[in-house]
């Protein structure tokens, strides 16, 4: 192996199939967009559809790659089953999920519409 070090730290990332199956990521669509002004990074305060789920909110520091009329309507994956995590005064009631590169955030979404609150597997 060229980079021994690098098996040492995905080793320690290593995670049973029984502890994936507890992550509930599920498909939702974002109903409304607004600016998170108290959030200490540029980010938007996102509420989010997840069908008979009910509606949850979300903190996203999205705001260099998407416009907030963009997002609207938009479905995205989240993970739903996380506690509900205050930030500034604001409560966070699902974690959207992106890709990262560099600073930026890729929201991962389903390449064609599905019904909200479907799982993701």
């Amino acid at each position: 192996m060229r980079y021994p070090f690098l098996w040492i730290i995905y080793m320690e990332k290593i995670i049973t199939f029984e502890d994936f199956t507890k992550v509930d990521l599920r498909v939702g669509t974002i109903l409304e967009v607004i600016d998170f002004t108290n959030a200490h990074k540029p980010a938007y305060q996102l509420t989010i559809d997840f069908g008979d789920l009910g509606i949850k909110k979300s903190s996203a520091q999205i705001t260099m790659l998407y416009k907030k009329a963009d997002l609207v309507n938009k479905q995205i994956v989240a993970v739903v089953n996380f506690p509900k995590k205050q930030i500034a005064n604001f409560i966070s009631e699902c974690l959207v999920i992106g890709a990262v590169k560099e600073d930026d955030v890729f929201l991962l979404h389903p390449e064609n519409t599905v019904k909200n609150g479907s799982t993701v597997n």
